[in-house]
């Protein structure tokens, strides 16, 4: 709805809305035109003229890319498949590399290079975004079509013009007397094209390309459909027994011949063949004759094409896209389409057949796999080697990049449909870990509000991850959880060191080919959301959050209710649950110390001064300053590295002189990471507050690493152990009160804060007193 037609600027009516539709429609559509007047506008715009291929490709092409981080590598991917048509609705998460090699086998096929006899096959567990990418495709060449770039066009006849009261139709007789009814599209969606005789057609076609100048040439090397041929030669026998000169132009007047634009839909361009969709092989491939219709049409001693059902699966995506869903409740069909890719033709009857130009695409659950390996162990006696041979198989994987998971996850749950297109990697971070509220229905009129706490769905999305990856491949220094990492931010922080992932030779094949689909996570996460807990709290409404723990617990339950999971998945997936449930600690104590400690947070200025100084001190030159040069300063150093850094005591020092520890921190920990990222770039007016420090990993991470060392050190009578109840005041109940403010501030609700905070300090509280700060 534009903002000219909303209710709040005075829209809302009836015609406001009717007024919008027009103006929809009113830019879809066109008058029709002639053929010559559809060939003058293919120079102009060759894309109106692409063949199927071609067209896919270009639809696919037309929304341009974006920038990924899918498991641990930067990738280049189609925004088409993000589902923009559609406000991302049925977008596809993930499978990248996947979707890539869909569109460079397109663009293989359609500049005819080869593997022009090849199906696309689409192969992969349930839950993998299959048929979201159906849908996705169908969304994404239906609002192509209504561009200019991406105008559909096909043939309409009119045989009853001149006064000839036999009309050509789809069964029955017309009047000739309504002449608007008397035309009749092309059932098959045929290319305008396809009217020219095939020698004529190869040189306007030769002519069509050399002025796109496109690296992929427009091919149509179909010849008429049936239903269109009959219209083609009916009105040439009439235009050659009168005597007519110019049988073509006669045939193709505007009065018989129009061209018209279509949307592209299901049943227009796009076929689909459902699993419960029946039929013999040829109903569902092409359609079927009607007897009866055949006896009262006049057929000229054979059968009319008029008496054909144009509804198989060929017919409907004849012009672009064919797309068999659930295609081993078909098996006996694909061998059917051995020859189509490659021929380009299938037939209706014994005598009478029919070009097709369209995409053959195939969408199946690994038992298709089992379908067609039956008969292996017969080698080249295996019936089914050369349907086997024809597919090209894609497969599609769970995800294994944690972000993606979580993004999904929220999907399901919710109407979010929009795509996560973040610029930085803190932005990302936040919509993992965030919260999510929603109102559930108990009753009749009544609704809940339910809180699944920061991290809930961050945990889940983790364990989902971890039963997908493969540990086989880890070197012994790392677990599973480090593959995770790596698979979702592409690298390590090790005590401040980044780890790369390039770094590892980890095999990517196998990761996702089995674990936790996220249909199952849905369904026990809204189970929760409808249960009750048996928490209470005098002030808050702590019975309405669910916490990352029920979470967990509830999946690890649920795995052996679910008749999905074997034994042996159950008992693999519930012993990967410790790593996840260590993931979810990890980041609620982050957030817990971080709260605790805001109010010591480090400004980036101070940083800043403090990496000058520690530079200048290891060049032995000097700081620049408002009074002029100045000697590094080593008390400065000394206190930031003391109080802000929390790294060393006063026996690190001699007097405000470093040890060789201390030296060694900063040539190591600081100056490597500046001369890596920023020194080593720097102009004639470089300096090192022109560095965003924030920027520098290592920095980054040493400025961040809080301690509950430091907690010890700034709030030296906290007692954890009065957490849950502190005394009056005490400076556990001030240090509880500040940081329940500051997790809210954070994105927590108040009660989500209390129980957050209590997990993390029955976690440090009982080795608070041996560790001298946990």
């Amino acid at each position: 709805m534009t903002a000219a037609h909303t209710p709040e600027n005075g829209g809302g009516s009836s015609r406001d809305y009717v007024d919008v539709a027009d103006d929809h429609l009113r830019g879809t559509y066109e008058e029709p035109m002639s053929l010559r007047e559809y060939v003058d506008a293919a120079f102009e715009r060759p894309s109106i003229a692409a063949h199927a291929a071609k067209y896919l490709l270009d639809a696919i092409e037309s929304t341009g890319t974006r920038t990924v981080l899918e498991e641990g590598e930067t990738r280049e991917r189609y925004r088409f498949f993000d589902d923009p048509a559609n406000d991302g609705e049925h977008a596809v998460l993930g499978n990248t590399d996947v979707l890539n090699g869909f569109v460079d086998d397109l663009r293989t096929i359609a500049t005819e290079r080869g593997k022009s006899e090849k199906i696309i096959w689409f192969n992969g567990p349930t839950a993998t975004g299959k048929s979201e990418l159906k849908r996705c495709l169908i969304n994404g060449l239906r609002a192509y079509s209504k561009t200019d770039a991406g105008r559909r066009y096909t043939i309409e006849w009119n045989v009853a013009s001149g006064g000839d009261t036999r009309g050509l139709s789809y069964g029955g007789e017309t009047t000739g007397t309504e002449r608007e009814a008397d035309w009749y599209e092309s059932p098959v969606q045929a290319h305008p094209l396809s009217v020219f005789p095939r020698d004529v057609r190869e040189e306007l076609l030769t002519a069509l390309n050399d002025a796109d100048g496109g690296h992929v040439p427009i091919a149509v090397d179909q010849e008429l459909d049936p239903f269109s041929r009959e219209a083609y030669d009916l009105l040439e026998e009439r235009y050659r027994r009168n005597g007519a000169r110019e049988l073509f132009s006669a045939v193709t007047d505007p009065a018989h011949l129009r061209v018209k634009n279509y949307v592209v839909d299901v049943g227009r361009g796009i076929g689909v063949l459902h699993s419960e969709d029946d039929g013999t092989p040829k109903e569902r491939l092409v359609g079927s004759w009607m007897p009866g219709m055949l006896r009262e049409l006049d057929s000229r001693g054979r059968k009319n094409p008029q008496a054909f059902s144009y509804d198989g699966v060929l017919s409907q995506g004849n012009g672009l896209l064919t797309i068999v869903e659930d295609a081993s409740q078909h098996a006996d069909l694909l061998q059917k389409l051995l020859n189509v890719p490659d021929e380009g033709r299938v037939k209706l009857d014994k005598g009478i057949g029919m070009d097709v130009d369209s995409q053959l695409l195939i969408i199946s659950n690994p038992d298709l796999d089992a379908e067609l390996d039956k008969y292996a162990d017969r080698n080249d006696h295996d019936p089914l080697k050369a349907l086997k041979r024809r597919l090209d198989k894609h497969a599609f994987r769970y995800l294994t990049t944690v972000s993606l998971e979580a993004e999904l996850i929220r999907r399901e749950l919710t109407d979010e449909t929009s795509v996560w297109e973040v610029d930085s990697e803190e932005e990302l971070r936040e919509r993992v870990r965030a919260p999510l509220v929603v109102d559930v229905r108990n009753g009749p009129g009544e609704v809940q509000r339910r809180e699944l706490a920061p991290h809930a769905i961050a945990g889940a999305a983790m364990y989902s991850v971890l039963t997908r990856l493969d540990g086989e491949d880890v070197p012994s220094e790392y677990d599973l959880l480090d593959k995770a990492r790596l698979f979702d931010v592409g690298y390590l922080d090790e005590d401040g060191d980044r780890t790369e992932i390039d770094e590892f030779a980890f095999d990517r094949e196998g990761e996702g080919s089995h674990g936790i689909p996220v249909t199952f996570t849905r369904d026990v996460v809204a189970d929760l959301l409808q249960g009750e807990t048996d928490r209470w709290h005098p002030d808050l409404d702590v019975e309405r959050v669910v916490l990352p723990d029920d979470v967990l617990d509830a999946m690890v339950e649920g795995l052996h209710d679910a008749p999905v999971f074997s034994r042996a998945e159950r008992a693999e997936y519930e012993g990967r649950t410790a790593m996840a449930r260590e993931y979810v600690r990890d980041r609620q104590e982050s957030d817990v110390l971080a709260a605790m400690l805001a109010d010591h947070s480090v400004e980036r200025e101070t940083v800043a001064e403090y990496v000058e100084h520690v530079y200048a001190w290891d060049g032995d030159e000097q700081v620049e300053t408002d009074r002029g040069p100045v000697d590094p300063d080593p008390l400065r150093m000394k206190l930031f590295e003391i109080e802000q850094l929390g790294r060393f005591g006063e026996d690190d020092y001699v007097g405000s002189a470093p040890t060789e520890t201390v030296k060694r921190f900063r040539r190591e920990r600081i100056i490597t990471a500046l001369n890596r990222y920023a020194w080593q770039n720097r102009d004639e007016g470089f300096a090192v507050g022109d560095v965003d420090l924030s920027g520098i990993p290592i920095i980054q991470s040493v400025l961040s690493a809080h301690d509950w060392a430091d907690v010890r050190r700034r709030y030296e009578d906290f007692d954890p152990a009065q957490w849950t109840d502190p005394p009056a005041n005490t400076e556990t109940a001030r240090l509880k009160a500040r940081t329940i403010d500051e997790l809210v501030d954070r994105g927590y609700t108040e009660a989500s804060a209390e129980l957050t905070s209590r997990a993390v300090m029955r976690e440090i509280r009982d080795r608070w007193d041996d560790t001298g700060g946990a």
